[in-house]
């Protein structure tokens, strides 16, 4: 267990010092490219600008960076506990998949950044506006993906807790469900990564506070830097969700089926 633990560790610190080093190659070829090119700052700042624009703006940045972290949280919450309840309920319940299936693929059909604009209408400016397109973002690849590791659960399982007596519920509870953690934790990773995407473009379409707005707000000013460097904090705070999320999917993915 301990030479798991350390491997894991190792392999933990070579990610980090990889991707280290791959960003510290891009904003170095970033900002050589633009002094022998010499690019308005205007149309490219450099990496040095967006830096001076982050620290100079730091306050409203963080300001509207809560705001928008919080609707990213709460919706990839929201989001996850729907999916899950929903897939959960889909395989209790045969006849309610078949029908409620091909709607759910049919609602895929129809892109996001048209709903959000009813979706704002509907809900207002506020918070649960963005809450609810970042829940509907991230809503069917957790539902789709938990569904098909419940459906697609080992049946050399099912079967021998079935001729032990066992109930359905029961076998959905004890089986079922700890089987399909790996599946729910690739729709977890791909939820890590929508949710953000969701509560931006929900605030783009209409919002008085939060990074979208802001980056908006600074595209209109022709501050290009400061759109950047509201970019920048959401790229970073992505990739943090993105890292603990992993986190959290692999200690699913390693859970134990109980078998006794």
């Amino acid at each position: 267990m301990s030479i798991n633990v350390g491997s894991e560790k190792r392999s933990t610190k070579r990610r980090i010092l990889t991707a280290l080093l791959s960003a510290s190659l891009v904003l170095a070829g970033w900002q050589i490219l633009v002094i022998l090119t010499d690019i308005p700052r205007f149309i490219l700042p450099s990496p040095l600008d967006i830096g001076k624009a982050l620290v100079q703006n730091h306050k409203i940045i963080r300001e509207n960076a809560l705001v928008t972290f919080s609707e990213v949280l709460t919706g990839m919450f929201l989001g996850v506990m729907i999916g899950v309840t929903s897939a959960i309920g889909l395989m209790m319940s045969p006849v309610v998949q078949r029908l409620v299936m091909p709607l759910l693929i049919f609602s895929q059909s129809i892109p996001i950044f048209a709903l959000a604009p009813i979706i704002t209408l509907w809900l207002g400016y506020g918070v649960a506006s963005k809450i609810a397109v970042t829940v509907l973002m991230i809503f069917f690849p957790v539902v789709s993906t938990f569904l098909d590791g419940l459906r697609n659960t080992d049946p050399t399982l099912t079967e021998a807790a079935a001729g032990l007596g066992a109930k359905p519920f029961t076998v959905l509870i004890h089986i079922r469900i700890p089987a399909a953690f790996p599946a729910l934790a690739s729709g977890l990773t791909l939820a890590a990564v929508y949710a953000p995407i969701g509560a931006i473009l929900g605030e783009w379409v209409g919002a008085s506070k939060g990074l979208g707005y802001l980056m908006l707000l600074a595209n209109g000013r022709a501050k290009v830097d400061l759109m950047f460097a509201a970019l920048f904090v959401l790229s970073i705070f992505t990739m943090l969700l993105y890292i603990c999320t992993s986190w959290v999917s692999r200690r699913l993915a390693s859970w134990p089926i109980p078998v006794q």
